[in-house]
Formats: C-alpha cells, structure tokens, sequence
C-alpha cells in the first residue's frame, strides 16, 4: 500500500470513461476541483490518459488517476501503460482492475507493486465480495465494491452487500479504503448511500449521460456532504 497519499473520507470518484475528454473534460475538472473544495469532499477523478497532464496542472483539490496501468517496467513493451509514464504525466495514483479493463490477479500483484514503487496510490475494483477479500491481501489504498451487472443501470446494490464487502476486506486489512458504487445515477442515490454507512461512492454514466454533467457534479458532491454531516451530528 503506498503511503504517500492521505485519502479523506468522505470522497468520490469520478470516472469519465471514454464520455468525456479534451477541453470538455478540462472543463469539467474545474467544476469538480469547485466542488472539493466548496464541500470539503475530496475528489478522484480517472480520465484518459492524454487529458492528465493539463488536469493535474491547472486543478488544485483533486487527485487524478490514470484509468489504467500495466506492470512493465521501463525496455521494451509497445502500446503498454508503462507506471513512470503516468507518474511523470502528474497522476496521484492508477484504477485497476475495472470491470471494463480486466486484469488477472498475478498481474494485478505486479501492477500494485509496480505502484508502491513509483508512487502511485491504487483504487482496485471487485466484482464480487469474495474476489474483495482476495485483492486485499495485495494492498491497495482503495478497493470498489460493486456489481458490474449493475452499473450504469441507475439501480444500487444494497446495503447489505456494502456491509458484507466492508467486513471482508476490514478482516484482511482494516486500513484499505472501501468505495461502494454501481449504479450511482444522481445525488439521491448519493446521499442514499452515504447516509446508510458508506464513507465513499462514485459515478460515470450518471454523470457524462446527464443532461448537464456540470449540475450533476455539483448535485452528487454536495449530497455527499451533506449526508455525512447528517451521518456524524
């Protein structure tokens, strides 16, 4: 786990995907960077490789993950994602393992490892409760739990599978971090599971597909603060 990084809860990731890039996304950035600091939420954002660069350059508040990494190190190895590249580029850290861009557990020891060493922070999804508790024997920063079957259907997993997907990566390591997303399409499914128990979520299509993706932000993160103050009165 590199620890190099302090992640304050609560916080939110922000995953543009293949939606968003270029000045668009530049834009977007800024409104995000806003909202971190206007609701003290701290605020991950994975964009496309290219569009890292000037985002860490002209934002202050948010951390910045490459959507993806390979393990190589520097030599050969054409087309791959090579860790010093992304560190170099201005990120604070890498995802891993999204349902859209799979790895295999060996490689995603490696790509963790390879993280630590250049420093770079990692937020590592999981399909499933089991394969949770697996990945948190490698030592992320961050592990998201959530049902691939789910995303982007505006539907929510239920609290009970957070709770579960918390318990098993706590028994293995109480320091990593859990996010619990999938179907995150506007703030009332943001405070919804903020204010049941979650320190963190996320969103993408209910964010890029919304008719004003700025609004959207600006709706989720203030939603998430404000059901967490609720949380802790």
């Amino acid at each position: 786990m590199y620890k190099g990084i302090t992640i304050k809860e609560p916080f939110f990731e922000i995953g543009p995907k293949a939606y968003c890039y270029g000045d668009e996304m530049l834009a977007l950035a800024k409104v995000a960077d806003q909202a971190s600091e206007k609701y003290d939420v701290q605020i991950i954002l994975t964009p496309q490789y290219t569009d890292i660069p000037f985002i860490a350059k002209e934002t202050k508040h948010l951390l910045v993950f490459a959507p993806h990494m390979d393990s190589l190190v520097p030599g050969r190895g054409l087309g791959s994602v090579l860790p010093e590249a992304v560190k170099y580029a201005g990120a604070t850290g890498v995802m891993l393992n999204h349902s859209e861009k799979r790895v295999s557990i060996a490689e995603l020891n490696k790509a963790i490892k390879r993280a630590d060493e250049v420093g770079l922070a990692t937020i590592v999804c999981a399909d499933t409760i089991e394969e949770a508790k697996a990945i948190a024997n490698l030592g992320p920063n961050i592990i998201v739990a959530e049902q691939p079957e789910l995303i982007g259907t505006g539907q929510t997993s239920d609290m009970d599978y957070f709770k579960r997907a918390i318990e098993a990566v706590h028994s293995v390591n109480p320091d990593i971090k859990v996010l619990t997303a999938a179907g995150i399409s506007n703030g009332e499914d943001v405070y919804n599971v903020i204010r049941k128990g979650a320190i963190a979520t996320g969103s993408s299509s209910g964010i890029f597909k919304a008719k004003d993706p700025a609004a959207m932000i600006e709706e989720m993160i203030s939603a998430v603060r404000r059901a967490w103050d609720e949380r802790h009165k």
